[in-house]
């Protein structure tokens, strides 16, 4: 294999916690969310001359999480798809607090927009945007997240020309399929392309074994972790155009 068969054109990129942090983010979504199907619902019913009541008062937001975790053993082929087992959830838990199955259906649907609402307040790194500015003018992008953020409705989002929710598909992350398809649609081999993730499992384990190359990026990971051949360990994709320098050069 000469070296134009290896050169990179293509960069995959997972989403929450590579181009941004994410733990504070679904921390806030996940309680205010909540919080707005509680006091709206309650709005609702006491405007329709019910007695007042209170959603989360007799469904915590302890139990809506555990009923996820129980539809998404109940139903494997979606337990990536995020946003199907939280609607679902939502209307199981809303028919046994009372409501009609129509009801259930349009206030679960209600409550998951605006979990999508508070899903996007994400905050890239100051370094996303122009580190992918650049990147497009030699590689192209592609986006797998298993998560269920409305990724085309940020800005960031322009520059990549494939974003796969693999969830959706559903094939989530390290199933091999979302990367697979996303290389076709870029055109490009697993020999030219390099993953760029934060989890060991769902990005780096399954790149390499497609014969792609992989940046982890693993801030806590001690620096003198093991790694396959053809992975790197980032601690910030900062570093990324660094990497790519470097190989080019190798």
């Amino acid at each position: 294999m000469n070296r134009h068969d290896t050169r990179l054109c293509a960069l995959t990129f997972d989403l929450d916690d590579t181009l941004w942090d994410n733990q504070g983010v679904m921390a806030r979504a996940e309680q205010l969310h909540y919080a707005w199907l509680d006091e709206q619902l309650a709005a609702w019913l006491a405007a329709h001359g019910e007695a007042p009541r209170h959603f989360a008062e007799a469904v915590p937001v302890t139990r809506y999480q555990a009923h996820r975790r129980h539809l998404a053993k109940q139903h494997p082929l979606r337990r990536g798809d995020f946003t199907w087992i939280r609607e679902r959830a939502l209307v199981e838990l809303l028919e046994e607090f009372g409501l009609s199955r129509a009801s259930a259906w349009l206030w679960a649907s209600l409550t998951m927009t605006r979990f999508h609402a508070l899903r996007l307040e994400v905050s890239p790194y100051p370094e996303a945007e122009p580190l992918l500015e650049a990147l497009t003018r030699d590689y192209r992008l592609g986006a797998i997240t298993n998560g269920n953020l409305a990724f085309h409705r940020l800005a960031l989002s322009r520059h990549f020309e494939v974003i796969i929710a693999a969830g959706e598909m559903p094939a989530p992350k390290p199933d091999a399929r979302p990367f697979l398809a996303t290389l076709s649609r870029l055109g490009a081999t697993p020999a030219r392309a390099l993953h760029v993730g934060d989890s060991w499992q769902e990005d780096i384990l399954p790149a390499i074994r497609l014969g792609m190359r992989a940046a982890w990026i693993a801030p806590h990971a001690p620096a003198d972790t093991p790694m396959p051949r053809g992975a790197y360990r980032l601690e910030h994709v900062r570093e990324l155009p660094d990497l790519l320098e470097w190989m080019e050069r190798k």
